[in-house]
């Protein structure tokens, strides 16, 4: 019973937290107003980048805050403000803009940073707990993230107030997406080893089997040969060719059981004979998404990569798509 009961403490305290932090997040609407949208029009035409500091857990949230504004289209980093003070600050050009990120307002590296910032020329935006601080009497823009209470039960470890100034950064970051028409395509570029990079810039010709790993036979050679070259190449298929090495047709798996449900007697036949003539073939340049998407549509395992002179030029299975991460997207 005693057990029970602590963890119904548990859950009723993480459940406390969550609530004391999500309202914090909510009258942080409120303090989205002139201040901010000047703050947005001041990052939006800076000429430089962003540079953002913070002390502590504010330098923490000024790190991924600067992280989401590198991958939405706004170039930032972070600077630590100690580091700034012996050296790291020639990194900072008059071009630049500042974000400053204190929850008292009153952070000594932070405000020993802030004469030198001036000297420099650069504007500066504050992310503040306490909007009425010496550190923001000194900046161009304050947005107030100042919170009623953290969600430490003694109102010290900054939780809700970390909270606060992460969302605050995210919705700059994203209302600069939106304004810079930042896309899914420009995203992507940014992520190429994500998901939705792969998605929307590999291509077949990363990913589809090549040179003498093609499986591939002539027309004229016996179905036992052909058979060897499938089981060799381990693709489940091979490319039937003509004499001039153009694309005749394609033998798979499923083409020798279909033969083999009717007859045994395969000594006499040759590929031309059996081949599955016009298969469905794609070009080096086809997004891989797009690939596995049609094979999706059209229940097919393989597909022939034809170059321009209708040659084979390699052939893309399945398991390979599968392998590179890709999820079959016919909006791709």
């Amino acid at each position: 019973m005693e057990l029970t009961t602590k963890m119904d403490s548990s859950i009723e305290n993480g459940k406390l937290v969550v609530r004391i932090e999500a309202e914090a997040i909510a009258a942080l609407e409120h303090h989205i107003d002139d201040s901010f949208s000047k703050a947005v029009e001041m990052l939006f035409n800076a000429k430089g980048r962003i540079v953002i500091t913070g002390m502590g857990k504010s330098g923490i949230i000024a790190r991924k805050i600067s992280a989401t504004m590198n991958s939405t289209g706004t170039p930032s980093l972070f600077l630590h403000p100690s580091d700034a003070l012996h050296g790291d600050l020639g990194v900072v050009s008059p071009e630049d803009v500042v974000i400053c990120i204190s929850k008292s307002g009153d952070t000594e590296e932070v405000n020993k940073l802030l004469p030198m910032l001036k000297q420099i020329g650069v504007r500066i935006i504050a992310l503040l707990g306490n909007a009425n601080s010496i550190l923001a009497r000194q900046c161009d823009i304050v947005l107030d993230t100042g919170v009623k209470e953290e969600a430490c039960p003694h109102d010290l470890a900054p939780t809700s107030s970390t909270t606060a100034a992460l969302v605050m950064g995210d919705a700059l970051a994203i209302t600069l997406l939106q304004k810079r028409d930042f896309t899914k395509e420009d995203f992507a570029f940014f992520h190429p080893g994500g998901n939705l990079g792969k998605q929307l810039f590999l291509k077949v010709e990363s990913l589809m089997i090549s040179g003498g790993d093609i499986p591939v036979v002539k027309e004229s050679v016996s179905l036992s040969d052909a058979i060897v070259e499938i089981s060799s190449k381990r693709l489940g298929a091979t490319c039937v060719v003509n004499d001039n090495g153009l694309l005749a047709g394609i033998i798979t798996d499923g083409d020798l059981r279909r033969l083999l449900q009717h007859t045994t007697n395969i000594a006499n036949l040759t590929a031309g004979q059996v081949m599955t003539k016009n298969p469905k073939t794609i070009q080096p340049a086809l997004l891989a998404a797009r690939a596995l998407a049609m094979m999706e549509t059209y229940k097919i395992t393989q597909f022939v990569v034809l170059g321009t002179d209708h040659k084979p030029v390699g052939m893309l299975h399945l398991h390979d798509l599968v392998e590179a991460g890709l999820h079959g997207d016919s909006t791709v």
